[in-house]
């Protein structure tokens, strides 16, 4: 069983690399209308070439799974501005694609928790789509649409669980099917467990992320050995292996937060149940130190009597 690691957005130690530079519509807004579009065009430019150094130091340590930052484009969606921010980039856009291509990364988004398809609002549906759409076309310039995935969760329950979750298989007829084949879904920590995500992901053919620290915090005594081959097999008719978020509670008092770095003693137990399914799988660390939680949560598995150690951020059991 080999399992791969990787992380979200920033990568921590490098200097001035955050990809997620922005400009909020309010700062736009006083900007002289001349000088409008070139701040917007100068940030994209920037986290561009942030997001191409950062994959440079993915490749340099091994790490084929990555996050990118939802936040490349200021205001890429926002109503009154809707700029093209493909046509100035074609050149950057394509120059990421073929490192994603070269080095074989597994790379994906994840919009933010606004982008739901559970609301009785047409307008927040729509906002849904076009966030969607917002990430598609990144993962095209990129040429990255074979693997990239864009994984958002179900959504809110609106007082009624089942209402909404059938309102949310209405809202997903607004997607567009091109769209639909790159997303997937995750259970949280709060409204929709285990069992109910996957109910969904089957019903929708949509590949589930099982996000262990939110099983932790949400189960309701569902018992994980019985649905983790399920989840893995959501992962079976888009030939790619199923990926896992991992991050542990910050404290028992903060238990949804994510701690900074992994507990090795919180993991543990999934891994081991995993373990028995014998499947490869990927890992996506969402702890606050991002890659350095990464390498170090990869070196206290590997110390582990059996399991070895086959690049900087992966491992075979």
């Amino acid at each position: 069983m080999k399992i791969r690691f990787g992380y979200v957005a920033n990568a921590l130690g490098l200097w001035d690399a955050s990809p997620s530079k922005t400009v909020t519509f309010a700062r736009y807004s006083t900007l002289p209308k001349d000088e409008r579009m070139e701040k917007l065009k100068s940030v994209t430019a920037q986290n561009l070439q942030h997001t191409k150094r950062i994959l440079h130091y993915n490749i340099a340590h091994e790490i084929e799974c990555y996050r990118f930052s939802s936040s490349l484009v200021p205001l890429a969606t926002h109503p009154e501005v809707m700029w093209d921010f493909i046509t100035p980039y074609k050149n950057e856009w394509e120059e990421l694609g073929k490192l994603v291509q070269q080095f074989k990364l597994r790379v994906s988004f994840h919009p933010n928790q606004f982008t739901l398809f559970t609301s009785p609002r047409e307008e927040v549906t729509m906002n849904a789509v076009k966030d969607m759409d917002y990430h598609f076309k990144m993962l095209g310039a990129m040429n990255a649409l074979e693997t990239g995935l864009i994984n958002i969760h179900i959504g809110g329950a609106y007082g009624d669980k089942n209402k909404s979750l059938n309102q949310f298989h209405q809202n997903l007829k607004k997607l567009p099917e091109k769209i639909k084949k790159h997303m997937t879904l995750e259970n949280d920590d709060k409204t929709y467990n285990v069992p109910e995500t996957l109910t969904t992901c089957e019903k929708e053919n949509i590949p589930m992320v099982l996000d262990y620290h939110h099983y932790m915090a949400n189960n309701e005594e569902s018992d994980l050995p019985l649905y983790l081959p399920r989840i893995f097999n959501t992962w079976k008719n888009f030939n790619i292996v199923p990926k896992v978020h991992i991050s542990s509670p910050k404290s028992d008092q903060a238990y949804r937060s994510h701690a900074d770095f992994v507990s090795l003693d919180f993991v543990l137990p999934f891994l081991k149940m995993a373990k028995e399914l014998n499947q490869d799988f990927d890992i996506m660390i969402e702890a606050k130190q991002k890659n350095l939680a990464m390498h170090r949560l990869v070196e206290e598995i590997a110390a582990i009597r059996g399991i070895k150690r086959i690049s900087g951020a992966a491992v075979e059991w």
